[in-house]
């Protein structure tokens, strides 16, 4: 039997947009993210730390479709929020907040925005900013793309810091990097002209694919073209070395053969490229960073300026 015109047809229902629901897919509107929210429950002291800093130091931003996204007609005023005007850096991915936290205590005369998504990690940074009495340090738990896009106003961040960002190793993974052409774009809108945008990660493939990035922006320059290059570049050691093509880079176990992981991408032999910075003095070492020393993996510095 046919279906009468007047028969209700059933209608398309979205997905719901619930705190969440969009980072745990992966995407915001469509667009991949470069970060899997592995936790945000907080027990014990960072609970307690939550309680009673976040009112203080965290800023609370109003949500557009998940609880770590930035309303669109949201505008940060850092000289308000500071009570001063000083140089803004933000810090994308600031972990347990070792190094902006050193970096303020350091720089008093700087003030500092620590930009993630791992709310622990945002609790412990708390943690350490009340012990050590800071007055230069906010925390915000957002999506770094919208921050740049447009929470911080324009040509407002004197330095960028992304250090040891998630490498998403796997080829199709890659598109989930967070240093993309278009977060090149996001991050020349925030800094201002001559303004720093310093990276670090352990991982050549990455530290290729970032190069190649800023390397057809026309809103950057690499202080470093040229330097450490061929026997000098820490490319071509761990190329010749083969650090990287074994369990992660990490010692093989004895008993086991290595196994590779695909990690150092094409093996060029000599890197007569170059454009690798000195290591940054103002990065305190963090546990991350030992790991990776530890594993014997080297570090990969580049810091780029607004032109």
């Amino acid at each position: 039997m046919s279906e009468s015109p007047e028969t209700p047809q059933p209608q398309h229902v979205p997905r719901p947009v619930t705190p969440g629901t969009q980072a745990s897919y992966g995407t915001y509107g469509g667009r991949p993210v470069s970060f899997v929210r592995r936790g945000t429950r907080l027990q014990g002291r960072r609970q307690a730390a939550w309680e009673l800093h976040a009112e203080r130091w965290a800023v609370n931003v109003p949500r557009h479709v998940a609880n770590t996204s930035v309303h669109p007609d949201y505008t940060f005023d850092a000289e308000s929020e500071f009570g001063r005007k000083a140089p803004l850096v933000v810090e994308i991915g600031s972990g347990l907040g070792d190094a902006i936290c050193h970096a303020a205590e350091q720089n008093p005369d700087t003030d500092f925005l620590a930009v993630e998504v791992y709310t622990p990690g945002l609790a412990n940074t708390l943690i350490k900013i009340n012990s050590r009495g800071l007055s230069n340090v906010r925390v915000v738990e957002a999506n770094a793309p919208e921050v740049l896009a447009t929470m911080l106003p324009e040509g407002s961040v004197s330095e960028l810091w992304v250090f040891f960002p998630d490498p998403w190793h796997k080829s199709r993974h890659h598109k989930r990097r967070l240093i993309q052409p278009e977060f090149a774009d996001l991050a020349a809108r925030a800094l201002k002209k001559g303004g720093l945008w310093r990276i670090a990660t352990d991982w050549s493939n990455y530290a290729v694919h970032v190069r190649d990035v800023l390397a057809e922006s026309k809103d950057f320059e690499n202080l470093h073209t040229g330097e450490r290059r061929g026997p000098e570049s820490p490319l071509t050691q761990v190329w010749q070395s083969g650090v990287e093509s074994v369990v992660g880079g990490a010692p093989v176990r004895e008993g086991r053969a290595p196994v590779s992981t695909e990690h150092t991408g094409p093996n060029e032999g000599v890197d007569e490229t170059g454009g690798w910075a000195p290591r940054f003095e103002g990065r305190i070492r963090t546990s991350f960073e030992a790991k990776a020393h530890e594993a014997g993996r080297l570090i990969f510095d580049l810091c780029y300026r607004r032109r």
